[in-house]
């Protein structure tokens, strides 16, 4: 099974950053998020019960992002993983964020990939 639904580049606010005045205002950042639904795009008989709810997605990272200060985009990017693999019928999830922080560069990027066991 290779069918994906990605969600890319959504933007969130959050507290981020290693320095206290970093974390002091929210920031901008840009969320893609591919995920392999545990069901092949075949059996779903054109029902969003069957299916995973993007736009819900889109609504908890949001949530989620917004919800405490972190120190590290790597902390998210993982905390997202876990959460939709524990929510939603995912084998694969893979989550990127996009940190528009440094000088002279279009952004600086985590990624994660993570299955269910």
């Amino acid at each position: 099974m290779n069918d994906i639904i990605e969600i890319r580049r959504l933007e969130v606010m959050t507290h981020i950053g290693v320095p206290d005045e970093e974390r002091a205002e929210m920031q901008r950042l840009l969320v893609s998020v591919l995920m392999m639904p545990s069901q092949n795009f075949d059996g779903l008989g054109d029902d969003i019960s069957r299916t995973v709810n993007y736009y819900q997605v889109s609504l908890e990272i949001e949530k989620l992002a917004a919800q405490r200060p972190r120190r590290l985009i790597e902390t998210l990017a993982v905390e997202i993983a876990n959460h939709l693999l524990t929510g939603y019928p995912l084998r694969k999830v893979s989550v990127t964020i996009e940190k528009h922080i440094l000088p002279n560069t279009e952004c600086v990027a985590v990624k994660v990939e993570r299955e269910r066991h």
